[in-house]
């Protein structure tokens, strides 16, 4: 039997044995996950394995790539400076960023992923990934691929640098330490987005599994026309090694700070922030209830499959939900990790892996949701 190290209340032990099974007969080769309910921990757990050779064992501190977990805490970044005023949801980014072509798309629109911006046409080169004034500048200078507000498409790539942007210019330090300063460190989180050289040691090797299959494209389905497949095939591959592969591991990923791609946590990082979430630690009321109200609910221009988004976060919805309550929110990243909170049950959730898995429908972490689910 597959060991699970960690601390689990008796009532969650479903949860024990939801990872246990993710480990020994769903494809997880190492993972974590930390559960609290109204604000205490009840499951905090992790097994398996963190080294790509197999030999080093998930660690309480193990840390890992969480991807577009990311997202979320990103724009929570933007919501607190909305919080307290420094900026307007309705207001348009030309009044921070009077450069940006498509400036009339507002902050709402760019949290909602309703900005028009989901990817930049020019070729970028390699390496341009790692230049935030390099793709800044291609964002500035690229058109709208549809009417800000007209429609949703998820901006893979070019959400955290948009956000990101727009946080550096308000707030005047780059995203990556606004965060560390206001959300992780006043939170103990082990959250960061690329990872301190000091804290690599810890780090787990991802392993990329079945997440390589197209992850360099968009996904399936039905063909597209034209324009929204270039749309697709730039949101993905463009910059250049955006998705990952392959340079996950990399110095120069980790260095980074790529707000969509490439946070860095533990499950009880992740688990703790959504927690400070429920118990108004981070966001006032108002703002709370303005960013997990329902932004966009049709089908994605980019995923090709519906998507429902608040402002930030992905909100629960039949296809993948969060939970059985209709305000469950929250962000999936690539593979199957995930961050989320339901405000009507007091769970605030954390699970990070490192072997990628089936990109929309992950059998790992609905296996956990229900357990905790089934132990409330």
């Amino acid at each position: 039997m597959t060991d699970v190290a960690g601390t689990c209340d008796a009532r969650f032990a479903s949860v024990r044995d939801a990872l246990r099974e993710n480990l020994e007969s769903r494809g997880d080769v190492g993972a974590a996950v930390c559960v609290a309910v109204e604000g205490r921990v009840v499951a905090d757990l992790w097994g398996g394995r963190r080294g790509a050779d197999g030999a080093a064992a998930w660690e309480r501190d193990t840390v890992v790539c969480v991807f577009s977990v990311g997202k979320a805490l990103a724009a929570l970044c933007a919501l607190r400076l909305v919080d307290r005023g420094a900026l307007a949801l309705d207001e348009p980014l030309s009044r921070r960023w009077p450069e940006l072509r498509g400036g009339d798309a507002t902050v709402r629109d760019l949290l909602g992923h309703r900005a028009g911006l989901a990817a930049i046409r020019r070729p970028l080169p390699d390496g341009a990934l790692y230049d935030w004034k390099a793709v800044t500048a291609a964002l500035a200078g690229q058109e709208p691929w549809w009417p800000p507000g007209a429609a949703c498409g998820y901006h893979v790539h070019t959400f955290g640098f948009l956000v990101g942007e727009v946080v550096r210019r308000v707030a005047g330090a780059p995203l990556r330490a606004v965060f560390d300063r206001e959300v992780a460190r006043p939170l103990g989180a082990d959250v960061w987005f690329g990872l301190p050289p000091a804290r690599r040691a810890r780090r787990a090797d991802y392993l990329f599994g079945e997440l390589t299959a197209g992850a360099t494209g968009a996904p399936g389905g039905a063909p597209s026309p034209p324009e929204r497949a270039e749309l697709r095939r730039c949101a993905y591959a463009n910059p250049p090694g955006a998705t990952g592969v392959g340079t996950v591991n990399s110095e120069a990923w980790l260095d980074a700070e790529l707000p969509s791609a490439n946070a860095h946590a533990t499950a009880r990082g992740v688990a703790a922030i959504y927690a400070a979430l429920l118990d108004g630690r981070l966001l006032g009321a108002g703002t709370l209830d303005a960013a997990i109200a329902e932004a966009s609910v049709e089908e994605d221009l980019v995923l090709g499959r519906p998507s429902r988004f608040g402002l930030g976060f992905q909100l629960t919805q039949p296809e993948r939900p969060l939970g059985p309550n209709p305000r469950s929110f929250g962000h999936f990243g690539a593979g199957g990790s995930l961050g989320f909170a339901d405000p009507d049950a007091g769970v605030a959730f954390g699970y990070v892996m490192n072997s990628g898995g089936p990109r929309w429908r992950n059998p790992r972490n609905r296996a956990l949701i229900d357990a905790v689910y089934a132990a409330l």
